[in-house]
């Protein structure tokens, strides 16, 4: 028997079925910043139909003075999620809300407890994990479709990330109670997973230079503590931590907290764990 369904009918179904399977739209995720950008595109690796972009520059360091363009108030009118650090991260947000209330917003630092507010956890390769799963959950609510592939790519970088983090502890082990003096906020939780001492911070806010008195202090606090190695970052210009190493004779070395990379998706891919490999070779040199 043949069963004549009514045009009305037809058009009631397709009405219910979702958007993405009837009009084949692909799952546009935006992310704030290079760090959650990286995350995301391990997340998606592979996964067909996602379709990954960042909002900052690959080479833009801070946001803290990061200003939303034209371009990006259009790329966000497209989006279905936009994945920010948060934890006061992104001091724009609140522009997003205005010019973009369309788009769901996710801080995929939820549910990680901070360290005083510093939002700085993706330094943290436990951080870094956590964001990733953060990440996955976010895009398995927004595409079912493709929840279980998320999910598999995240467990498969977050053990990139564990056998990474354990190489890390068992070679800096030695050095656990070390002082060491850094150029701003960005390492408290790696400091603290390895740890590392830190026993100062040389500028706050990258660019808000610190005066004589506060560069007297970071002298005399280098000195008692006999602190072995000062680090900057290649991010930032290294004036201020020159200064304390021409007093003091410690010498500077850098750190990334991999807030900046190559733009290229299949080399932003491994970026993170690359900085992290680097960062392992430089506090291996400086503090032995």
């Amino acid at each position: 028997m043949k069963i004549k369904l009514s045009a009305a009918f037809v058009l009631v179904v397709l009405l219910l079925l979702p958007a993405r399977l009837w009009a084949n739209e692909s799952l546009r995720v935006v992310t704030s910043f290079y760090p959650v950008y990286v995350a995301a595109l391990n997340v998606t690796a592979g996964v067909p139909g996602v379709e990954v972009s960042n909002l900052a520059s690959p080479h833009v360091g801070c946001l803290h003075d990061y200003q939303l363009t034209a371009g990006d108030v259009r790329r966000l009118a497209d989006a279905d999620l936009l994945l920010v650090n948060g934890a006061g991260m992104e001091p724009f947000l609140g522009k997003v809300a205005q010019q973009s209330p369309g788009v769901r917003v996710v801080g995929v630092s939820d549910g990680i407890a901070l360290l005083d507010d510093n939002p700085h956890v993706w330094v943290s390769l436990e951080g870094a994990r956590r964001q990733t799963d953060n990440i996955a959950a976010a895009l398995a609510e927004a595409d079912p479709d493709r929840a279980d592939a998320f999910r598999a790519n995240a467990a498969a970088y977050n053990a990139a990330l564990t056998a990474l983090e354990e190489k890390m502890r068992t070679a800096l082990a030695p050095y656990a109670g070390t002082p060491i003096v850094t150029f701003h906020e960005a390492f408290p939780y790696f400091a603290r997973d390895f740890g590392l001492d830190l026993a100062g911070v040389i500028e706050r806010e990258p660019g808000a230079e610190p005066s004589a008195r506060e560069l007297a202090d970071t002298v005399k606090l280098v000195r008692q503590r006999k602190v072995k190695a000062l680090f900057a970052e290649p991010q930032f210009p290294d004036k201020s931590a020159q200064v304390v190493a021409r007093e003091t004779g410690v010498r500077v070395y850098s750190l990334d907290p991999v807030v900046t990379g190559p733009s290229d998706p299949g080399e932003a891919r491994g970026a993170y764990l690359q900085a992290m490999e680097k960062n392992l070779e430089v506090l291996q040199e400086a503090l032995r």
